[in-house]
């Protein structure tokens, strides 16, 4: 919540707690999915960039797709208007996510250059910048694999110390992953983000 919200919860408790009960009535035949949806374009109209960035977030951990998150911006542009629109997706943009990258919205992407397939051996895991974006990487027998390094909980990028063996766990809620398939092991329940990879004349190339 705002500051501001925070400070009417503890100066009027009892009506806040009204409102708060008439808002949860309001929504109680929609599912969640539809719920988040309806918030992320109510905090898009009124351009209030904390409370959008914190329903995004919502959004995506209750199941709603980038693809769906769009459409429902782009469906409510008689309400919103293009530069509404535009301000949302700068503020996207600006987040970085994942899910947003156009390899993950089902567009071609682009190719970035990772590291020499030398520089590590069958079995290891490292963590590499490239082009400003945090990756771990995996040689696996049968080839590579390359996953981003924000959790797919909140965001939060994964330093290298987070990483033990072939556990990966986040510092900030704890979500486990194996770092050799990407999948959630404690705490959560979704994957770490794969990227696309393929082998150049030596060099370990991914596509986001």
């Amino acid at each position: 919540m705002s500051d501001a919200l925070n400070f009417l919860v503890k100066a009027r408790p009892a009506a806040m707690s009204h409102y708060f009960a008439f808002l949860k009535d309001c929504g109680k035949h929609l599912d969640p999915k539809t719920r988040d949806l309806i918030s992320v374009i109510t905090k898009v109209h009124a351009q209030t960039e904390r409370g959008f960035r914190q329903y995004l977030g919502r959004a995506l951990r209750d199941g709603c797709t980038p693809a769906e998150i769009l459409d429902a911006l782009l469906m409510a542009f008689p309400a919103l208007g293009l530069a509404k629109i535009v301000w949302a997706v700068d503020i996207i943009l600006a987040m970085d996510l994942p899910e947003f990258q156009p390899a993950a919205l089902g567009a071609e992407g682009q190719w970035h250059d990772v590291m020499a397939t030398a520089d590590l051996a069958e079995g290891e895991v490292t963590r590499v910048e490239c082009d400003g974006r945090g990756l771990f990487v995996h040689h696996a027998a049968d080839g590579w694999k390359v996953f981003d390094s924000r959790c797919p909980h909140q965001t939060t990028n994964i330093p290298h110390l987070a990483l033990q063996g072939t556990t990966l766990t986040c510092p900030k809620h704890e979500w486990a992953f194996d770092v050799r398939t990407g999948h959630c092991t404690a705490k959560g329940d979704r994957p770490l983000k794969q990227w696309e990879t393929q082998v150049t004349e030596g060099r370990l190339l991914a596509r986001w």
